[in-house]
């Protein structure tokens, strides 16, 4: 449950979102993504989920975690305690009264001692491989889809993103997945204090700009010099959107092509635009 909340509480810091925020987005309220974030409570499948598509980052670790702890939470996941490891104490052994000589044992015939040998190692592999399937889960890196990933069958989530090329023109970053990994083409602080970034896909073949820390009202353009057509913008629209990155829609880029920011802030002050290369 410790390592779940830490993964939750990370990918809140990435999405910049508050827990009104987190509320305002999903479907669960803010005391719920406290409890969730701290370890209180374990959250539902589709609470992860949700904030995995936030932050814009691949299911597959997190939702190996949640699973983790559920199974923990419901009994699935104990295994006797070894001699010798810490456990729950056991109750003091009452004195054993005084034993008769019992006959011997009757050996079992051998059919039977090989069915017992064959069902003891039948449980150790399981045991293994269960051991070695959660390792490689998580393994360093494996936050991006992993093929042993046991949601990488069951999950509703595609692996890559969706759009492509001149197919991504005017689409959402978010929704078409191409902000799992981007690059940083330019970064600028404006003078109200608000940060804008130009982002590129090297999946999508794309490129869009996004801000935060601004006020309602600053709006932000991204453009293709020289193509008509190719200009994106956006608003901070509420005091969530004040509170979590805004994002304009996308546009075909390939290496080599410059392209611009520019930040109107509320209220009428002076236009700041500023240039990235995409490498």
């Amino acid at each position: 449950m410790n390592q779940l909340a830490a993964a939750l509480r990370q990918l809140r810091t990435e999405t910049g979102l508050s827990l009104a925020g987190l509320a305002t987005k999903t479907p669960y309220s803010k005391s719920s993504w406290e409890r969730y974030l701290n370890g209180k409570t374990l959250p539902p499948r589709e609470a992860v989920e949700a904030l995995c598509r936030l932050a814009g980052e691949p299911v597959g670790r997190c939702v190996a975690l949640w699973e983790i702890a559920e199974a923990e939470g419901s009994g699935r996941g104990a295994t006797p305690t070894a001699t010798g490891a810490k456990g729950p104490a056991t109750r003091p052994q009452a004195t054993a009264p005084p034993t008769v000589a019992a006959p011997p044992p009757t050996p079992s015939p051998p059919h039977q001692r090989g069915v017992v040998t064959l069902a003891v190692l039948a449980s150790v592999c399981a045991v293994a491989v269960t051991a070695v399937v959660l390792a490689l889960l998580l393994l360093p890196g494996s936050r991006t889809s992993d093929p042993l990933s046991p949601t990488a069958a069951t999950t509703a989530t595609p692996a890559g993103p969706g759009c492509h090329g001149a197919t991504c023109e005017g689409r959402s970053p978010m929704a078409m997945r191409c902000a799992a990994q981007p690059d940083t083409v330019a970064r600028h602080r404006t003078a109200t204090g608000a940060w804008m970034e130009l982002r590129h896909s090297r999946e999508c073949g794309t490129t869009w700009a996004r801000t935060w820390g601004g006020r309602i009202g600053d709006r932000i353009e991204m453009s293709v010099p020289g193509r008509a057509g190719a200009v994106h913008g956006a608003q901070v629209g509420n005091a969530v959107d004040a509170e979590s990155y805004v994002y304009t829609l996308m546009a075909v880029t390939r290496p080599g092509t410059v392209v611009r920011a520019c930040f109107q802030p509320a209220g009428g002050g002076k236009r700041e635009c500023f240039d990235g290369r995409v490498r």
